[in-house]
Parts: structure tokens; C-alpha cells; sequence
């Protein structure tokens, strides 16, 4: 592994989706997520994660020190309970210092943990751990209007059903879709919470690539055409920051409609996304 990152980040990520469900609320009927007051569109930091998780996954192959904790069908408290039978864990005597060295162990080779924490208090107590990189919830640059569609499948589950259809054999259902949507998303850096977990250089450049490419693995018919459209970086030159993150993000605009008496319907009928104003002293934009 690298050097643990030195300096604070906070970032600007931009996304789109066509045609597609960005992120359905179960309790909903998986209904796109929405602020019932203003109508502008949500997405959760837990999805954000998610597909950084899924992108990881794939790329490292779920090989250590770069494995997901939280993946599809995973029991964690087996996950947990294997940090006990290292023998860094063993050799320690005390309870406490058995949990700090089974957290210290799980970040060393849980990708996810050292990036965005983790609850692991829930078999043999592995502690708690408070990531590096935090999310917000994305939200959408303009209102957004959920589109429900009914859809056909020519084939029924049971035989029960065939005998009640006479053969029709045909299942009718609903699927909501967004025509278009750009949302935006904050996220930071702590390098001081990044010292605890071993968060290093190699993974922040793994973070980027997966922020930029992580839709183009994450495909479905339920989530149309999404993809990253912008990621700006705010580097700052220390550890505490040069900046606040409200200051930085207030730099960059959100694009406006360049027709605004047309509902968007493609990336491309926005106005450009820029960082505007004089940066503040030991600020870099990557």
C-alpha cells in the first residue's frame, strides 16, 4: 500500500440519467426519490456507495487489501468473527486491545471500511470505524417529473395463473422512469480520519477512477443511460484545510437550461459546468 493521503479534498460530482430510475424508494413503490416539497429529484449517498463498492469489486477482483466488507450476500458477523482468528488478534491479551487490533485488521483489508467506515460491533466486537470519505445526497439541478409506464411480460408464474388467463399466459406491471435528470452531488476528504484507517494515495486515485467510471458497470433496464458528467476536485494544501467546503462548492454553479422554456432532455442542453472566482490561497482544482 501507499503513502495515507496527507491533504483534505472536497468535491463536486455531477451525474445524468435518461429514461431511467436513478434510485426507486422501496417504500414507494420504488417510485424515483423526490423532495415532495420543491419536486427535485434524490439520490442517496448509500447508492453513490454502493456502485463505488461494485466498481472495487470488479476491478480488484475482491482480492485483499482491497476486498468489500458490505457486498451482495455477505454475512458480516462472519466477516468480523474472521479478524479473530489472526494471529495479531490472538497474541493480544487484553479485550480491548483484541478490538482494536481485529479494526485495525479489518481495515487493512476491507476497502470499503477505510473509506467509509463501518459499524462492526455486531459479533466479536471489531469497534467501529468512521471513514475518510463522506457522500452527501445527491439532488437534482431542476425539478424532476416521474414518468410510470405499464409493461407486459408473455408469461405467468404458477400453472394456477395459465388456467385463470385460459392460456393468455401474460403478466401486466409498472415501471417508473425519470426522462431526464442531471443531479448533483458533495463529498470530503478527511486526511485526520484517513490516518486511522490507512485510506492511502493509491486508494484516493481508485476513489476518482471509480466516481468517473462506475456507472458504465452498473447497468440495467431500470436505470436507463446514467453516466458521471463532471467531477471537480478541490485540493487543499494541508491536512485542516485552506477553505470551508460551503466556500468551494458555492464556486461552482449550477448549470442553467439554455432554452428554459423546454424540460431538459439531454446533457447537452445545459449551459457549461465551471468553477467561478478567484480560488482561495492553497486551493488546487484537479
Amino acid at each position: 500500500m501507499s503513502e495515507v493521503i496527507k491533504n483534505r479534498y472536497d468535491f463536486v460530482l455531477f451525474f445524468d440519467v435518461q429514461d431511467g430510475n436513478p434510485n426507486g424508494d422501496p417504500d414507494a413503490g420504488n417510485l424515483p426519490r423526490m423532495d415532495a416539497e420543491t419536486g427535485y429529484g434524490l439520490v442517496t449517498d448509500v447508492c453513490l456507495k454502493r456502485k463505488v463498492r461494485n466498481f472495487v469489486h470488479l476491478v480488484k477482483e475482491a482480492k485483499s487489501p482491497f476486498d468489500i466488507f458490505v457486498k451482495e450476500k455477505a454475512v458480516l458477523n462472519t466477516l468480523i468473527d474472521k479478524s479473530y482468528e489472526t494471529e495479531e488478534v490472538k497474541k493480544q491479551k487484553k479485550p480491548a486491545d483484541k478490538v482494536e487490533s481485529a479494526r485495525q485488521w479489518m481495515c487493512s483489508n476491507y476497502y470499503d471500511i477505510r473509506t467509509f467506515g463501518a459499524v462492526m460491533s455486531t459479533g466479536k466486537n471489531a469497534g467501529q470505524v468512521r471513514g475518510p470519505v463522506q457522500l452527501t445526497f445527491s439532488r437534482s439541478v431542476d425539478p424532476i417529473i416521474a414518468t410510470e409506464h405499464s409493461i407486459t411480460r408473455m408469461a405467468v408464474t404458477t400453472e394456477a395463473d395459465a388456467e385463470k388467463q385460459k392460456g393468455d399466459n401474460r403478466t401486466m406491471g409498472r415501471k417508473y422512469t425519470v426522462p431526464y435528470a442531471l443531479y448533483r452531488a458533495h463529498g470530503f476528504i478527511s486526511p485526520h480520519l484517513a490516518s486511522q484507517t490507512g485510506f492511502s494515495e493509491e486508494d484516493l486515485d481508485l476513489f476518482w477512477h471509480a466516481l468517473r467510471d462506475m456507472f458504465d458497470h452498473d447497468r440495467s433496464a431500470a436505470r436507463g443511460l446514467m453516466g458521471t458528467r463532471k467531477l471537480i476536485i478541490f485540493k487543499h494544501d494541508s491536512a485542516l484545510g485552506n477553505a470551508s467546503a460551503q466556500q468551494l462548492f458555492e464556486m461552482v454553479a449550477n448549470p442553467i437550461l439554455k432554452n428554459p422554456e423546454k424540460p431538459a432532455r439531454a446533457f447537452s442542453e445545459y449551459t457549461d459546468i465551471e468553477v467561478v472566482g478567484d480560488l482561495p490561497n492553497g486551493i488546487t482544482v484537479l
